[in-house]
């Protein structure tokens, strides 16, 4: 099973406003959304985890050790772990409240056991990530770990040390609470470590930790590197909010998609142009949507026995429908955005995917299964800049 460790946490000094400091993931900004982050606060952790300019690394190398040395972060006087909570309203409307743990989960090679991976990963340029770790000795945003460990959710329910708490521009609490007392902190790293945690979000991340951790061997930072900075929140329904990653298809026309998949689905067409409203109907449905550039839509429901065999995984079912012929695959969340990208001549053709259930994910872990890529978009997505992980603290 995996270790999980305290560490001495970077935070920004207690008179920042973290709503105006921290920022989304990395991965879900553009450069419009970076300069906004920076016309909030002069030290928003983009300058770091989002760097610009000729020489970025280094840039936000030099940044962040100017920023310790100003006391703009501090560093924590002993190993904690960090309680995150976040309160919202999730896609039906229901109020949710989710906790995790902030800690330093164990670095472990491909197919070892004790850290998961849960889905496939697309091949994506991994250097980046890489380059700002050598940089700046830093663990800046966590991985998302989802914990097997049952009873995890009630060991984190007790208030820590409270240090920042702010609502986001969509409407979620974010709220960072400080646990150090010994007892406590030796409670939650046995709770972790007793069981495998599956990597819900930062599966690259994840990845080239190991590359580091390979670099730094017989060096003075090996054993930091021996583990990376890690969200974990335990895998159950209440404690998760999930939405679908959709698909885009390029190099193929809607009507060469619908004749392809008509051998697997029964295929109606929606009634007017396509809206919002087609993500609730899917699901009482039973069906995916295909939409085409006029946001014209058809009903895609599984034909009976057409997918026996598979998992209960709409990413599946359009894998193994599409098998026999070549195209090319995107991946976006969000109706909106969706339809954005067809609008823009990014895609000829769109499919909307149900959400993955827990107990489908539950069951992959069990079985120690990968679902196709992209098949999950878990959140709200954790803020950066609430916990920083110094590898030479």
């Amino acid at each position: 099973m995996p270790i999980f460790a305290p560490f001495r946490a970077l935070r920004y000094r207690a008179d920042h406003d973290l709503s105006l400091v921290t920022a989304p993931p990395y991965d879900v900004l553009n450069n419009n959304d970076r300069s906004n982050l920076m016309s909030l606060h002069p030290r928003n952790v983009v300058a770091v985890d989002l760097p610009v300019g000729d020489n970025p690394y280094a840039t936000a190398a030099a940044t962040l050790a100017t920023w310790r040395s100003e006391g703009v972060l501090q560093l924590d006087a002993r190993p904690s772990f960090t309680l995150y909570r976040m309160s919202f309203l999730d896609a039906c409307g229901d109020r949710r409240n989710t906790v995790g743990v902030i800690g330093a989960l164990e670095v472990v090679d491909e197919g070892a056991g004790g850290v998961l991976p849960h889905e496939r990963t697309t091949p994506k340029a991994k250097t980046d990530r890489l380059d700002l770790t050598r940089a700046t000795r830093a663990n800046l945003s966590p991985v998302w770990g989802l914990s097997l460990r049952e009873q995890l959710t009630d060991a984190l329910i007790a208030a820590g040390e409270l240090l920042g708490e702010f609502v986001d521009d969509d409407g979620v609490t974010h709220r960072v609470e400080r646990v150090d007392d010994p007892t406590r902190v030796r409670s939650i790293a046995s709770l972790v470590s007793s069981a495998p945690v599956l990597i819900a979000d930062g599966h690259h991340r994840y990845a080239i930790a190991r590359t580091y951790r390979d670099e730094m061997r017989g060096t003075p930072l090996a054993e930091a590197a021996s583990t990376t900075m890690t969200y974990v929140g335990e895998l159950v329904e209440q404690q998760l909010s999930i939405a679908a990653i959709h698909r885009l298809y390029r190099g193929i026309t809607a009507d060469e998609l619908r004749n392809v998949v008509s051998a697997k689905f029964d295929i109606r067409p929606v009634s007017g142009s396509v809206t919002t409203r087609i993500i609730s109907e899917m699901s009482e449905r039973g069906s995916l949507c295909l939409v085409d550039g006029s946001h014209a839509g058809w009903w895609l429901t599984p034909k009976p026995g057409a997918f026996a065999g598979l998992r209960d995984l709409d990413s599946d079912r359009l894998e193994a429908a599409l098998r026999t012929i070549d195209h090319e695959v995107a991946y976006q969340h969000g109706f909106d955005e969706v339809i954005a990208q067809l609008d823009a001549g990014h895609a000829a053709v769109a499919v909307f995917i149900r959400p993955t259930s827990i107990a489908e994910i539950r069951r992959t872990a069990d079985e120690r299964l990968l679902m196709p890529p992209k098949s999950t978009f878990f959140t709200p997505k954790l803020r950066t800049g609430l916990v920083i992980r110094p590898l030479d603290a």
